[in-house]
């Protein structure tokens, strides 16, 4: 089934000849289109590029790249942009492929979605009016057909990634103060796979993402000193490093075991925080001992209201010390 966002297009998407389970109508921040669509399932999204808040933004129509599924995203563009090539082409640097500003194109789209290949040529021709002077645009006139290769962004960042070992074990918040303590030297962005929890924190550079977007996201972000991944299931193989967190009450560690019994045997070797920890350095050594594990850094509860500057800068350096 699919779903319609309209707004100044409304007529236009209500007469398309589809099944249509959900429609919105309106004018939207990128985000409650995000909130409302991210853990639905859909085929398709027929989506007004008028019914997102300051669509002309940029950024805005980023947030939806990073949090949809944009394969299924069909974009009706008004003229002026439809014949706009920076504009489509910043649209294909995102992973942005289809759009169209006719009923029938739409359920072309719909039938025939784009892949790169099909709209390279736009991305290819802005590339050339952006970065090329008049006469070395006339002088390679000849090759116009020929493709233009672009170099993947470099990227400067360094990615470590948190997931939970045991459950509920405070990726989600922990990602967000070590996020605020190392914003007060560095670039640093957070990155939330499938899950849309971020949005309660309120605070910038934390976006929550789809796995398929977690590369793409990276790669856009390579600018920064740090990336943090608050993982959940995602894909791990992203990150420069992993952090595991245990929480090692009595019945965090049971439930873990009966989830998996041969935990600490995958865990061999890899970097485990105990978080919201109460042990003594007594406990942490019986508890490597019983575990067959070795505990890199012990964080015990915070509150998340403050900076907690002293267990950040010890749990940094000691991140980096194993490197």
């Amino acid at each position: 089934m699919n779903v319609i966002v309209s707004n100044k297009n409304e007529g236009l998407l209500n007469s398309l000849d589809i099944d249509v389970i959900k429609t919105i109508n309106g004018e939207f921040e990128a985000e409650e289109i995000i909130q409302t669509f991210s853990n639905f399932f859909f085929n398709r999204m027929f989506l007004d590029i008028t019914s997102i808040k300051n669509y002309t933004n940029i950024t805005n129509i980023q947030k939806l790249s990073m949090s949809l599924d944009i394969e299924k995203v069909i974009f009706l563009l008004d003229s002026n942009l439809m014949n706009d090539n920076v504009f489509l082409s910043k649209l294909i640097s995102m992973g942005i492929y289809n759009f169209a500003n006719t009923k029938e194109s739409l359920l072309y789209l719909y039938n025939h979605p784009n892949s790169y290949k099909d709209v390279a040529h736009i991305h290819q021709l802005s590339m050339n009016t952006t970065n090329e002077s008049p006469t070395n645009n006339k002088a390679n006139k000849s090759n116009d057909t020929q493709p233009v290769y672009v170099a993947a962004p470099t990227r400067n960042a360094k990615v470590i990634g948190f997931k939970n070992a045991s459950p509920s074990a405070g990726a989600t918040t922990l990602v967000y103060m070590l996020k605020r303590y190392l914003s007060e030297k560095y670039y640093v962005v957070a990155l939330e796979v499938n899950k849309n929890d971020f949005g309660y924190f309120n605070e910038k550079d934390m976006y929550s993402i789809n796995q398929q977007n977690l590369n793409a996201a990276i790669n856009k972000f390579g600018n920064a000193s740090y990336i943090l991944v608050d993982l959940n299931n995602g894909n791990e193989a992203a990150c420069d490093d992993i952090i595991y967190l245990i929480e090692p009450s009595t019945i965090k560690l049971n439930k873990m075991m009966l989830i998996n019994k041969d935990i600490f045997e995958k865990l061999y070797g890899k970097k485990i925080v105990l978080n919201k920890s109460m042990l003594s350095p007594k406990d942490i050594t019986d508890f490597e001992y019983e575990s067959h594990s070795k505990v890199m850094y012990n964080i015990p509860p915070l509150n998340d209201r403050e900076i907690n500057e002293g267990i950040f800068i010890e749990f940094m350096e000691k991140l980096e010390s194993e490197e």
